[in-house]
C-alpha cells in the first residue's frame, strides 16, 4: 500500500485545537477597612487618658493606633511615634504589651503624655516601658540614642492638618466660644503646623527618613491622614505623603481606611463636632457639596530588608543632646533601653 501523504506533512493523531491564553486581569490595590469608630472617641479614652487630653486639637483615635499596633507588631516589640501629641500611640502600645517611645515638640503635650503614661502603668499591670522625649522630630537622630537603630518594629504617626482644626465649643451667656483648635503659638515657625504644606512635606520627609534609621528591616510605618483645605484649595495630602515615604527610602505596601464613623445596619453614622457640622452646612449653602468626614486614610510603608545605614541622615547642625550622649547601653533589653532614655526604670516609671 502506497503512502499518499504529501512530503513534509504529518497527520495529527487528534483534532487540532487552538488554545487561547488570556492573561489575568491586573489586581486592584488592596484596601483594608478598619472598623475603628464603633464606640465614640470619648468612650475609647475614658479611664485610659487624663481628662486634660481633650484639649489637644488633633488627637488620633485610640482604636486606630491600637489596630495598627496589634496588626503589625508582636508583644515585646518597640513602637515609635515621632509626633506623639498626648501619647495615644504610646498608651495603646503599653496596653497591648509593647514598649513605646515618642517625641513631641510642644512642652505642654510632653507633660500631658507623661501623665497618660503614668496612668497607663497604674491602671494596667504591664512591664512594658514607655517614654516621651521633648524635641523636634526633624532632629530625631539627636534625640534618640544610636543603640535604638534598627530596633523599632512600627512607627505610627500623623502630620498636622494646617495651623487650625475644628476644636471644641462651649456655650454660655456670651454665646458660642471656640477653643482648643490651634497647635500652640501660631507664630512659632518651628511647628510643622504653621509653615504651609510645601514646607510641611519637606519636614515630614525628613522625619520619615530619620525614623527609618530606627526601624527594623521589614518594619512598618503607619501614617494616618486625610485631604484638607488650605485657603480653599484641596490638598491631596495622602498622595503627597506617599511621595514623602518613597523619598525617605520606604516602600508603600498598603493603603487602608480607618473609619471615623460607626457602622450601622445599612449605613455609616458620622461623628461630627458642632463646628464640623456648622462648617459643612455653610459650605453646602455656598454650593460646595461637602460631607462630614467618615474616615482617614492609613498609608503603610515597609522598610527594605537591606541596611539603610549608608543613607542615615547627618544632623551636624545640632549637636547630640547630653541625654543621648550619656546613655549606657550594653546587652540590655529593648524595655531597658527605652527606660534609660528618660533615666527611669524598665517598667516605665520615672526614677
Amino acid at each position: 500500500m502506497r503512502d499518499h501523504t504529501p512530503a513534509g506533512h504529518r497527520t495529527p493523531s487528534a483534532p487540532h485545537r487552538r488554545i487561547t491564553v488570556t492573561p489575568p486581569a491586573p489586581c486592584p490595590p488592596a484596601v483594608s477597612v478598619w472598623a475603628t469608630a464603633q464606640t465614640s472617641p470619648a468612650t475609647q479614652r475614658k479611664g485610659r487618658y487624663s481628662p486634660d487630653s481633650t484639649a489637644h486639637p488633633a488627637k488620633m483615635l485610640p482604636a486606630v493606633a491600637a489596630h495598627a499596633i496589634a496588626h503589625y507588631t508582636q508583644p515585646g516589640d518597640l513602637v515609635l511615634d515621632p509626633m506623639c501629641g498626648i501619647g495615644t500611640t504610646l498608651i495603646e502600645a503599653l496596653h497591648l504589651g509593647r514598649h513605646a517611645i515618642g517625641v513631641e515638640y510642644e512642652p505642654h503635650w510632653v507633660t500631658l503624655t507623661q501623665t497618660n503614661l503614668d496612668l497607663a502603668h497604674h491602671t494596667n499591670a504591664t512591664t512594658a516601658a514607655g517614654r516621651v522625649v521633648h524635641g523636634d522630630a526633624r532632629q530625631l537622630t539627636t534625640l534618640l540614642p544610636a543603640e535604638l537603630h534598627g530596633q523599632v518594629a512600627l512607627v505610627v504617626t500623623s502630620p498636622p492638618y494646617g495651623p487650625s482644626t475644628h476644636g471644641q465649643v462651649t456655650t454660655g451667656t456670651a454665646g458660642v466660644h471656640k477653643h482648643h483648635h490651634r497647635y500652640g503659638n501660631t507664630l512659632d515657625r518651628g511647628n510643622l503646623a504653621n509653615i504651609g504644606h510645601h514646607r510641611l512635606l519637606a519636614g515630614f520627609t525628613r522625619i520619615l527618613t530619620h525614623a527609618a534609621v530606627y526601624l527594623k528591616p521589614g518594619g512598618h510605618v503607619a501614617v494616618t491622614l486625610r485631604p484638607w483645605r488650605e485657603h480653599a484649595e484641596l490638598i491631596d495630602l495622602p498622595s503627597h505623603i506617599l511621595t514623602c515615604g518613597r523619598q525617605a527610602g520606604l516602600i508603600p505596601t498598603e493603603r487602608c481606611v480607618a473609619l471615623l464613623a460607626r457602622i450601622a445596619d445599612n449605613d455609616l453614622v458620622a461623628r461630627g463636632s458642632f463646628f464640623q457640622r456648622d462648617f459643612i452646612r455653610k459650605q453646602r449653602d455656598n454650593g460646595l457639596p461637602l460631607h462630614l468626614i467618615a474616615h482617614e486614610d492609613v498609608l503603610i510603608f515597609t522598610k527594605p530588608t537591606r541596611s539603610l545605614s549608608s543613607v542615615a541622615p547627618r544632623c551636624s547642625e545640632h549637636p547630640p543632646s547630653s541625654r543621648s550622649r550619656q546613655l549606657p547601653f550594653v546587652n540590655t533589653s529593648i524595655g531597658e533601653r527605652v527606660a534609660a532614655v528618660a533615666g527611669g526604670e524598665p517598667d516605665g516609671r520615672a526614677a
